[in-house]
């Protein structure tokens, strides 16, 4: 007699086995003949450390070829059982004992959910902390994710989310909330209308309305108004200044602040509600007291995290300080660079500031949370293997990158599409040191960020979509019974910004279904690999992982143009780009020769190492177009510029001139009335859709759709083409533009079917600089 178990044909259904589910199991059998029996006997041991025994008489089942089938079922069992059972075979005097097979009872698969929140330098070091941010999105992101994201998750009992929280991010917060620095809008916002130049009114009318219009305008009934006025060109009194000022404020708040009064982690409450019930006719007192609500809000946000994490219900990991792409920093010559006539940058390499930003993000996090950090998202996901030596020598449990870079690693790649070699942690070995390496999913990770928001309106059906997708797409195609992780890593503000007044319905809805599916079980990273007894959570050691092999040297970002992508292509291989490497590495190379160090001339060298950001370099050449291409660029100069003025040296006359090309731009709420016959045409909208424009002389019609344009992290989406230039012998260009958001409304302030002039007039404007 044979007898055989865990086969092809004869094995254990699931293989792993969730609390409440029955495990089904078929054992073969051979020759077939009378008088056969099979049994099992099994022990639980739980967690608890009870054990209970159990014997199993299993039924034949059916005779295929020359062998018997034979099938029984037990359970179910709870979370944390540890199952061992032995099958048993008897035929007249002969008795078989297979060796014991075991299973353990917990979720078919871990989820690993990681936030990146992050915003790149804005500070002016040759300013005093008052007015020294030059963009306003750290603070505007502070109202409504930086806080909202965390405190959402702690309404959900037994979900586990990490979230990575840039150093260069946190520093800004301290600015404002200990150092008492302002950025230009918040400025604008203070300054009591009846002191604004007239040029300080133009840029509040320009500026105040460049919001999220579907989300964060179109809802309050004044803000809207103002926008229709705004709109028809219509003049502002001073109380419509005022009230927009308050609006557009107003507007970035979280519906927790906006709809009730939260307590905060610092023993003070923070609320607008007050302010959005009153609607309109505001004081320069009031605007006052809601800007104070900031503030409260910004010092709490470290608190929460914090207090968070010390509870067990999330981890904060780090990035490096300026969040530099670290292989690019290392050595710009090992770049993968797969876009067709793209080519590498001026050589720029520099292991020793890979050192300083790596180094100088540990000691920010020890200051702030108390302890080592165990995880590090590198920025934009890029790794390389000259890198994992630096972060491993800084103590880290593990690190995380994209799908596309497991898939590119190793000599002949990884077969990532498979869920068994996905879903797990490998080891990386660097100079007598290990960490784990996760990989996320790209194509369920890229749901949550841009699918959902668009295609649902009922975010309960768009969570429940989601998990169904796991279960399908992944749990059901796992063929082994170890462990597995499925890495989903997300930016946060830019995820939070898309759901607008839906995403904490979105968030609690995706957060309970995790908890309240028995499959899925949400862990944070560091907890999936030291595991936790309390949660009867096996630990998962970094030397017990599989090994990568050829670590491939890209990033999380499949650059437009680029194939296969997740190269480094998003930050060089393009001219502006690789101008931009040129005049980082002729900056760094004059400070060096004029003897300058960190240690003679340390706000130079942080100058520097703020323009080291991947985010400069993400806005240049073509492949990420954005709305304020321009304004990043200027940031990256300035900071060049502060670099050779705090080393006592000039700055050279390149650092003066734009990197990329200018164009006028043309918005609903800012019509231009006038465009050089030479220049280009920028029409821009925070509303997908179509222009429609004719030029005269002559009635043709023509249709462009606009293209959606990424912007700084938080900041709503854009849409934007660009026409012309249309040459001296055409007189004017008429424009409108058709709306094609799913939340528009017949009516809405961006549903205009009315033209716009746009005149071509002769005298060619100063390209600014």
């Amino acid at each position: 007699m044979r007898i055989w178990h865990m086969t092809a044909d004869a094995g254990r259904e699931p293989l792993r086995v969730a609390p409440g589910q029955l495990v089904h199991l078929t054992i073969g059998t051979s020759p077939v003949g009378p008088g056969q029996s099979v049994t099992v006997t099994y022990d639980v041991v739980h967690a608890s450390g009870g054990v209970e025994r159990g014997f199993l008489n299993v039924p034949w089942h059916h005779n295929a070829d020359d062998a018997s089938y034979w099938q029984a079922t037990f359970g179910p069992f709870r979370r944390g059982d540890r199952v061992t059972y032995w099958v048993h075979g008897a035929w007249h005097d002969e008795r078989l004992d297979l060796p014991p097979a075991h299973f353990a009872v917990g979720p078919r698969i871990y989820i690993g959910l990681l936030w990146h929140q992050h915003q790149p330098s804005y500070v002016d070091l040759s300013r005093p902390p008052h007015g020294s941010l030059v963009q306003p999105w750290v603070r505007l992101n502070a109202l409504r994710a930086y806080y909202a994201m965390p405190a959402l998750g702690q309404g959900v009992p037994g979900v586990r989310v990490t979230y990575n929280l840039t150093p260069s991010l946190l520093r800004q917060l301290d600015l404002y909330v200990q150092h008492g620095a302002t950025d230009r809008l918040l400025d604008l916002t203070l300054k009591p209308v009846n002191k604004l130049t007239p040029g300080e009114r133009d840029a509040i009318l320009d500026e105040f309305f460049d919001v999220d219009w579907h989300n964060q305008v179109f809802p309050y009934p004044r803000y809207l108004e103002l926008f229709e006025r705004r709109r028809e060109q219509l003049p502002f009194s001073d109380q419509d200044i005022r009230d927009l000022k308050m609006w557009f404020n107003l507007a970035w708040f979280a519906p927790i602040f906006q709809q009730g009064k939260v307590e905060l982690p610092t023993g003070q409450q923070a609320s607008v509600q007050r302010f959005v019930e009153k609607q309109g006719g505001y004081s320069e007192a009031d605007i006052e007291e809601m800007v104070a609500e900031q503030g409260k809000i910004m010092a709490a946000i470290v608190p929460l995290y914090r207090r968070l994490q010390e509870a067990g219900q999330i981890e904060v990991s780090t990035s490096p300080y300026y969040h530099p792409i670290l292989p690019l920093l290392y050595d710009t010559d090992t770049a993968t660079i797969d876009r067709p006539g793209a080519c590498l940058p001026p050589r720029f390499s520099h292991p020793e500031d890979v050192e300083v930003q790596v180094a100088r993000a540990v000691e920010d996090y020890r200051q702030r949370f108390g302890r080592h950090p165990r995880g590090m998202w590198p920025s934009e996901g890029a790794v390389s293997r000259q890198v994992m030596p630096i972060i491993a020598r800084h103590g880290f449990l593990w690190v995380a990158s994209d799908q596309g870079v497991l898939e590119r690693s190793g000599r002949w790649g990884y077969q990532a599409s498979d869920p068994d070699v996905l879903a797990q942690p490998y080891q990386i070995r660097a100079d007598h040191h290990a960490l784990s390496i996760f990989f996320r999913s790209s194509a369920l990770s890229n749901l949550i960020s841009f699918y959902y928001h668009a295609a649902y309106q009922d975010m309960e059906a768009a969570a429940e979509d989601f998990v169904q997708r796991i279960l399908r797409d992944v749990v059901d195609r796992l063929r082994g019974a170890d462990d597995r992780i499925l890495t989903l890593i997300l930016d946060g503000e830019n995820t939070f910004c898309a759901y607008g007044t839906r995403a904490p319905a979105f968030l609690r809805a995706l957060y309970r279904r995790f908890t309240e599916t028995p499959d899925l079980e949400t862990v944070t990273f560091s907890e999936y690999l030291e595991g936790d007894p309390a949660r009867l959570l096996a630990a998962h050691p970094t030397l017990q992982q599989e090994p990568i092999y050829e670590l491939y040297t890209g990033s999380w970002v499949d650059e437009m143009g680029s194939e296969p992508g997740v190269d480094l292509g998003s930050w060089a291989g393009e001219p502006d780009e690789n101008r931009a490497w040129g005049l980082l590495g002729d900056a760094r190379e004059a400070l060096t020769s004029a003897g300058a160090t960190p240690e003679t001339h340390p706000d130079a060298f942080e100058a520097l190492y703020m323009a080291e950001g991947s985010d400069w370099f993400w806005w240049l050449g073509t492949d990420h177009p954005s709305p304020r291409d321009s304004e990043f660029e200027s940031i990256f100069r300035l900071h060049l510029a502060n670099a050779y003025r705090l080393a006592g040296l000039e700055p050279p006359p390149e650092l003066s001139r734009p990197l990329i090309p200018w164009s006028l731009i043309w918005t609903l709420v800012q019509p231009s009335r006038e465009l050089p016959p030479t220049e280009r045409l920028t029409v821009r909208s925070n509303c997908p859709g179509t222009l429609v424009y004719r030029v005269l002389p002559g009635d043709e019609l023509h249709e462009v759709v606009l293209q959606p344009v990424s912007g700084p992290a938080g900041l709503a989406g854009r849409y934007e083409a660009t026409i012309g230039p249309f040459g001296r012998e055409v007189r004017e260009v008429r424009l409108r533009f058709r709306c094609q958001e799913h939340l528009a409304l017949e009516g809405a302030a961006c549903v205009d079917p009315r033209e716009r002039v746009l005149r071509i007039r002769e005298q060619e404007p100063q390209i600014p600089q």
